[in-house]
């Protein structure tokens, strides 16, 4: 199978380029900007891809690469920051901009090349730079440029390397798609042999051999990631699976019944089921914290999940829902960062367990899962399932968590899933759910005042969730869910809608 290696100097686009990559159907890997060369010459890319990023290439601890990556004799890509090195390293000029370049601009072509063949004379593109190439390398030329900077394309074409100023990946760029398959297809000849149908025969081959004739263990949530872990893995290997489903008090109504349900009478699972609800809500009790509430959460999972691990007999590997957006998160070679939110999905079980890890899905972004999932036969409305937080309802409740708020939120999130699919928006959007704010208002109901919480709806579209837009969903949309909320969730007086964008608000509110 044919691979490209995306090297990842830490930018926020990096992810775009695997998805961009994986939609014509070539496999594709991001690794840190530092991968050893052996590394890189042992996975054996086909083409390799130099990501954006934040710094520059001026400064003193600029993120670098070996010059031998230039003489690997595979076809290079360089991206914004990746274009700046390529010049940089082989013997050009980049200097600070006098003007920066930030958004939407236009690539004006002024060159043929296969790397540019189909694209428009003037194109829109979307750029993010602050520095620019003054010179080019030797052998090299211009492809195009923009307002900004001369050199907006460049290439040396003999050595079938590279750069692009402006950021392909991303929809702005309007012909972007267009310049990835001509590097991909007209210069580096690879061939669309990246499918679900291949992957999931390939990973049934790598599951058996991993585990050979040994019990696997498999957490479940019910949200699309363990649901397709699970069913992947039975299929592989039958009843050595064992599922162990884990209640922890601020799951949506109904769902632990409808869990069970799917999972013995519908795919005929093995399922150890676990109500522990009381106890997660006692270890809840008078913490408002959302970081605090996070990790409680994922702390109680563990202890709960390695005693009903413990009960299990013969297990030997533990299979989780790992997605590779959480297992690049999870390398943090992109330096310090701000702490956003705790997952509890990579590596959260502790290794006292004793256990070897199974994680199918760790090649896979969410959209990839879902359409593995239809190949194994799962129901749409299973695959299709819109994100749910790991710690559940306790971050869409602002404030503590008990069983009284959680009961409200069930209630009121059940009258919006319902609403929003009687409508045929469920499938429209990314998201959309209620978040119980710790916040009472005062209201009129016949003729007595209340004094009650507020409810903010949610509703977002996205395509992987790293960025978000409020939808305008219609009024009279709006209007039924606020009045069935109001009419039929004793404890909720008001309802309001949210209206902010990710960045610079998260998806969630916790």
């Amino acid at each position: 199978m044919d691979k490209v290696l995306i090297l990842d100097f830490g930018s926020q686009y990096t992810q775009l380029i695997a998805r961009r990559v994986r939609e014509q159907g070539v496999y594709s890997e991001i690794h840190p900007f530092n991968w050893k060369l052996e590394d890189i010459r042992d996975f054996a890319p086909k083409a390799l891809i130099l990501s954006g990023g934040p710094s520059s290439v001026l400064q003193k601890d600029s993120p670098q690469i070996s010059k031998e990556i230039f003489e690997l004799g595979v076809p290079i890509l360089g991206i914004c920051y990746g274009l700046q090195l390529t010049a940089h390293l082989l013997g050009g000029k980049v200097l600070p901009s006098q003007k920066r370049e930030y958004g939407r601009a236009v690539f004006n072509k002024n060159s043929s090349s296969p790397l540019l063949e189909g694209v428009s004379e003037h194109s829109q593109v979307w750029m993010s730079h602050g520095d620019k190439v003054e010179s080019l390398p030797s052998g090299f030329v211009s492809l195009g440029k923009s307002d900004n900077t001369d050199f907006c394309a460049i290439a040396h074409e003999s050595k079938k390397i590279y750069g692009l100023q402006f950021h392909p990946e991303v929809v702005h760029s309007q012909e972007g798609e267009v310049i990835l398959r001509n590097f991909l297809f007209s210069i580096a000849s690879l061939k669309a042999t990246w499918n679900m149908g291949s992957f999931l025969e390939e990973e049934k081959k790598k599951i058996r051999q991993q585990v050979a004739n040994k019990k696997v263990i498999c957490g479940l949530s019910g949200g699309v990631d363990s649901t397709v872990t699970a069913v992947l893995l039975h299929e592989a290997i039958g009843d050595q699976l064992e599922c162990i489903f884990v209640n922890n008090g601020v799951l949506r109504l109904n769902e632990a019944e409808e869990v069970q349900k799917q999972f013995t009478e519908q795919f005929k699972i093995k399922l150890h089921y676990v109500d522990a609800s009381e106890r997660f809500l006692k270890e809840l009790k008078g913490v408002t914290d959302p970081e605090k509430k996070r990790k409680i959460i994922g702390y109680e999972f563990i202890k709960v999940f390695e005693e009903a691990a413990k009960a299990i007999q013969g297990a030997e590997f533990l299979a989780q829902g790992t997605l590779y957006p959480d297992v690049i998160e999870s390398v943090s070679f992109k330096g310090p960062s701000a702490t956003i939110k705790s997952h509890h999905n990579v590596g959260g079980l502790p290794e006292r367990m004793g256990l070897k890890l199974v994680e199918p899905l760790r090649e896979l972004f969410k959209d990839e899962v879902r359409v593995l999932g239809a190949e194994l036969g799962i129901p749409r409305h299973l695959t299709h399932r819109h994100p749910f937080p790991g710690p559940g309802l306790a971050v869409r409740i602002l404030g503590e968590v008990n069983a009284a708020q959680v009961a409200l939120l069930q209630k009121a999130d059940h009258i919006i899933q319902y609403e929003i699919k009687a409508a045929d928006w469920y499938d429209k959007v990314w998201q959309c759910f209620g978040v119980l704010l710790p916040v009472k208002t005062v209201g009129v109901m016949g003729d007595e005042r209340t004094y009650e919480q507020v409810l903010a709806l949610r509703c977002v579209t996205s395509t992987d969730g790293m960025t978000a837009d409020w939808v305008p969903l219609p009024a009279e949309l709006l209007a039924r869910i606020s009045n069935r909320i109001i009419n039929e969730v004793p404890g909720i007086n008001r309802v309001v809608y949210d209206i902010s964008s990710k960045p610079p608000g998260t998806i969630e509110w916790e």
